[in-house]
């Protein structure tokens, strides 16, 4: 079989088109490249939903945190304190059962025992409280004087947040929020390895690689090509996440733009 038949066959295979059965013999620099390029897939799906969706929940949580109100301001610091407190592998392990002993009651919990929506909602949940605490912090280091500022317009309330506080928020926020981004693509391996199982041995990259490192009992491979997809993914979250930074930081001089700087997590 050649490569390029390798790839129509499983290039999109973790999403169940094409070949059904996983390959028994050869386990090829190609089948390799191909079938963990395929599992990003899933990689992908995950990371953009969780960030997309988590956003806008890490907004309200930051400013629940910084509300007067003292029943939304603990909920917001214990809903933070609850997800950055425990490790993600525990939140999918307990969600996965959570799922599965609701799943008598009701046909409709059947789904979030897939990962599809399950592990999504571990994600969106677990991203949008390390994404809460960052606004949060950013929300507190809004410049009095741009408030005092917008209060001499005229502007309050919901005028003044959506035209100084939330851009200025965001503005300050942006580059810590990138590394937690690149951070949650990262996390999105952790799926197949919690409770949520893979149907159909439909994984993502991180479950391939570790299909061929146990089939040909050299892990030196497989996971060097799972690495080498993940640093393009964080390249591109960077270029991303670094033109939305110059545009957020358009108006400022250049020398008070704020620089993008990729700090790793090596314990979280």
């Amino acid at each position: 079989m050649s490569c390029w038949e390798t790839v129509a066959d499983y290039g999109l295979r973790s999403i169940g088109i094409g070949e059904r059965l996983l390959p028994r013999e050869g386990y090829t620099l190609c089948q390799q490249f191909t079938l963990i390029g395929s599992g990003m897939i899933w990689n992908i799906y995950f990371g953009v939903l969780a960030l997309c969706s988590g956003f806008f929940l890490a907004t309200a949580v930051a400013l629940g945190k910084a509300s007067k109100n003292p029943v939304l301001r603990k909920a917001s610091a214990w809903f933070i304190f609850l997800f950055r407190g425990s490790p993600l592998f525990i939140q999918f392990f307990f969600a996965y059962f959570l799922f599965l002993s609701l799943k008598p009651i009701s046909p409709i919990f059947d789904p979030f025992t897939s990962a599809w929506l399950g592990a999504l909602i571990v994600l969106f949940l677990n991203t949008a409280a390390y994404s809460g605490e960052i606004f949060y912090g950013a929300l507190q280091s809004v410049p009095r004087g741009d408030i005092e500022a917008a209060d001499a317009y005229g502007m309050s309330g919901w005028s003044r947040f959506k035209r100084v506080t939330w851009p200025t928020m965001l503005r300050l926020a942006w580059p810590a929020y990138t590394n937690e981004a690149i951070f949650l693509f990262h996390a999105t391996t952790l799926v197949y390895f919690s409770g949520f199982p893979a149907w159909q041995q439909r994984g993502d990259a991180l479950y391939y690689a570790s299909f061929f490192a146990d089939k040909t009992f050299n892990p030196f491979i497989p996971y060097p090509i799972l690495a080498f997809y993940f640093i393009l993914l964080t390249l591109c979250i960077i270029s991303l996440f670094g033109l939305i930074n110059r545009r957020l930081n358009r108006h400022l001089p250049q020398e008070a733009r704020t620089k993008m700087k990729l700090k790793l997590n090596i314990i979280r």
